[in-house]
């Protein structure tokens, strides 16, 4: 069970630099197990550990993965463009460890968004070879015809590809949306396959990353630390 001081277990976790750290502590700004600590040299077991600064739990992880709950008018992007970042949905702390979107969501578009500072696992989660299926739901301006959804199903090509980009499921919900699974993960790939069909993508939501779904109880905007990725991966 590996033993860091309190200083470095908040410096990993993104709350300033060592001296801002020793600074939380000496003001008595942290908590351990509800009981205050002012020793920024106390070693303290990491395994399952819960810290409190100002009044705020935060579980140690050694590698951040997070789930939000992506609202429409933000960017997957530490440098947007028009719209604000997704990471402004995020503490602070969070944001100083460097987490960044695992793939993207356009502006528009809401839903499922994982963020993580873990490169290997970003990698991982979105290498093509692993084919990790992700589930959305598309809102079409005109109404879903039979044909568009074969289409879908046996491949379409865009303008940037002469090999045909299939969906790995399609399903009609009702009138006007669609459920499609992708294995792949190009730009703005569900609204050009939509429109290369012959219909026009208004909404979009992404419900599943991998074995993943997005929890009923997670409101747009809010976010929630996965405990590992087995959770996205099904392993």
């Amino acid at each position: 069970m590996p033993l860091l001081s309190l200083a470095q277990i908040l410096f990993s976790q993104g709350f300033g630099s060592r001296r801002d750290c020793q600074a939380l502590i000496l003001s008595g700004r942290v908590e351990l197990a509800g009981v205050v600590c002012l020793r920024p040299d106390a070693r303290v077991a990491t395994e399952d550990l819960v810290f409190t600064v100002d009044g705020a739990d935060w579980p140690y992880h050694e590698r951040a993965l997070v789930m939000l709950n992506k609202p429409a008018g933000y960017e997957c992007s530490r440098r947007p463009s028009h719209r604000p970042s997704v990471l402004a949905l995020l503490p602070a702390p969070l944001r100083a460890r460097g987490v960044q979107p695992v793939g993207r969501l356009d502006a528009d578009s809401t839903g499922l968004l994982l963020l993580t500072d873990d490169g290997a696992l970003l990698h991982r989660l979105t290498a093509p070879k692993w084919h990790l299926p992700k589930l959305y739901l598309a809102t079409c301006a005109e109404p879903v015809r039979a044909e568009q959804i074969e289409r879908l199903r046996a491949g379409v090509v865009l303008r940037d590809d002469p090999a045909p980009v299939r969906a790995q499921a399609v399903e009609r919900i009702d009138s006007h949306r669609l459920s499609l699974t992708l294995t792949e993960g190009r730009y703005h790939q569900v609204r050009r396959m939509v429109a290369a069909a012959g219909n026009h993508v208004s909404a979009l939501h992404r419900s599943r990353f991998g074995a993943l779904d997005l929890p009923a109880d997670l409101a747009p905007g809010q976010w929630r630390f996965l405990r590992s990725a087995r959770a996205v991966l099904g392993q």
